[in-house]
């Protein structure tokens, strides 16, 4: 069984000749510099969902957008959120453990799961990338995979740095936002075949679009 993290099949999407020297060789794209600070967002937001939880009151985020949710309390959600094990399948056709990590899990009404993730910006604006569609359909399809009812609507909630508030004593306030996004999970089962393709195969030829393709190339 080969692992298969989500952002590796986000790398295949992107680029499959990175995506095979990635997977074959173990030549990885260079390293932004860590996101510390998206990290710390990430982990204050989980920890207040979480007081939550143990407190049963309502996160004030819900009350502002009149949610009608509950915050999923099921002993997997550790696991789920967990970078090294996720949500995980075994995907026969392909032998790839598929896994991603989650921020949070909501239930609807319907006893659906809810896909929630966070993102933190300094942008004036911020929107819901295609890769940021499809980091949560991976999620949504891996929870369906595992036999769980899930929504075909996440949300992303965005927490975007108030510049108008300034840095004031070493203060930086946010703003938070939720988002919707409607969902459709029904590409991934191909593009995890076309992934085994791509890894079994040759490497493939240098993406005229990929910079990183085009700095090796150049550099040659």
């Amino acid at each position: 069984m080969i692992k298969l993290s989500r952002s590796r099949l986000e790398l295949f999407l992107d680029c499959p000749r990175c995506f095979w020297l990635e997977m074959n060789k173990g030549v990885r794209r260079p390293q932004p510099a860590p996101y510390t600070i998206n990290s710390a967002i990430d982990n204050l937001l989980k920890e207040e969902f979480d007081e939550c939880r143990r407190s049963g009151k309502v996160h004030y985020l819900l009350k502002r957008y009149g949610f009608n949710v509950s915050l999923y309390n099921g002993e997997e959600l550790n696991e789920w959120r967990d970078s090294f094990t996720g949500i995980r399948f075994e995907h026969k056709k392909t032998d790839f453990l598929v896994y991603g990590a989650v921020d949070d899990i909501w239930v609807n009404p319907e006893g659906e799961l809810v896909v929630v993730d966070f993102k933190a910006t300094g942008a004036n604006e911020y929107k819901i990338y295609d890769n940021y569609r499809r980091q949560m359909e991976i999620y949504q399809w891996l929870l369906l995979a595992n036999r769980y009812k899930v929504s075909s609507i996440g949300y992303f909630i965005f927490a975007k740095v108030n510049k108008r508030n300034g840095f004031s004593e070493g203060r930086l306030s946010f703003d938070l936002f939720i988002e919707s996004c409607q969902g459709d999970s029904c590409w991934v089962e191909d593009a995890l075949i076309a992934a085994r393709e791509t890894f079994d195969g040759e490497i493939p030829p240098y993406k005229q679009d990929c910079p990183y393709c085009q700095f090796i190339q150049g550099s040659r």
